[in-house]
């Protein structure tokens, strides 16, 4: 009897653990996990394709460099990427302005300012670079029904030393809350992570959504129609809270990465970054 309860137990914990699920979102298929570190590779990621090769590439505390760090900028968020330009988003704790750390595909760095319009949260969630490298979507926090838009620096705006402005905004035509990271899939199709926890919106919490566009960014408002795909793995060996965090699509092989932390004290031991495809 011990041993039959003893099997059971231990094929019990096997599937609860295990990462390969057949279909954990409506559409795509888990492929399977890596493990993520809680200090520098839990805040968001994004492939870098560039003639000099590909890297993927993480944020987390860790990755704050040390001088934005002292001028107030101590949140980094999940990074974007396409054409070879990569972007870091930076927010502050207080109303001062929001940061994009820019890389161009030379390797060369440069940081954009964009100062705070009245209406808008200080929260810099992400970064998302369209396929055409010419706009940057960037996210607040909270329940909101838009994502906003800038021209994308280093090629649309290239004076670091000047306002980046605001430009258009995807209106949702569903709200939304806690959005942690978007990548494009398309020119018209974002792929979202929400750390939504109350699940009143979609009716999971922790959702993957799918945002479908009106037309290609083109520098005047567009609408989004939010899709829930449905919830993002939560598998740990500690119960509790899961934070998604960021998102990353990859065109070369059509992966689909996103981060989900652990709770507790599993955070540093079976966080991952969870791989799916179509």
């Amino acid at each position: 009897m011990r041993k039959t309860a003893l099997v059971v137990a231990i094929a019990a914990l096997v599937a609860t653990l295990s990462p390969a699920l057949a279909e954990a979102v409506t559409g795509w298929t888990t492929i399977g996990s890596d493990r993520a570190r809680p200090l520098d590779e839990s805040q968001g990621l994004a492939t870098i394709v560039r003639p000099s090769g590909t890297t993927i590439r993480y944020t987390g505390i860790a990755t704050i460099p040390a001088d934005l760090n002292s001028q107030g900028w101590n949140h980094v968020g999940d990074p974007g990427s396409a054409k070879g330009f990569y972007v870091e988003p930076y927010q502050r704790d207080d109303r001062g302005a929001k940061l994009f750390r820019v890389q161009a595909p030379d390797g060369s760095w440069a940081n954009y300012k964009h100062d705070l319009e009245s209406w808008e949260a200080n929260n810099n969630s992400f970064a998302a670079v369209s396929p055409d490298g010419q706009w940057l979507v960037a996210g607040e926090w909270g329940t909101m029904d838009r994502l906003l838009v800038h021209p994308m620096p280093g090629v649309r705006f290239t004076n670091p030393a000047a306002n980046l402005p605001y430009a258009s905004a995807i209106r949702l035509d569903h709200q939304v809350r806690d959005i942690q990271g978007c990548d494009f899939q398309t020119a018209t199709r974002l792929l979202c992570a929400s750390d939504d926890p109350g699940g009143t919106l979609f009716g999971v919490t922790k959702p993957l959504l799918q945002v479908d566009l009106s037309a290609s960014l083109n520098g005047s408002d567009v609408t989004g129609h939010v899709t829930s795909l449905g919830q993002l793995p939560l598998q740990s060996g500690c119960g509790g809270n899961f934070e998604v965090e960021g998102i990353d699509f990859d065109e070369r092989d059509g992966t689909l990465r996103v981060i989900v932390m652990s709770p507790s004290i599993c955070i540093a031991f079976d966080s991952k970054t969870w791989r799916f495809r179509q």
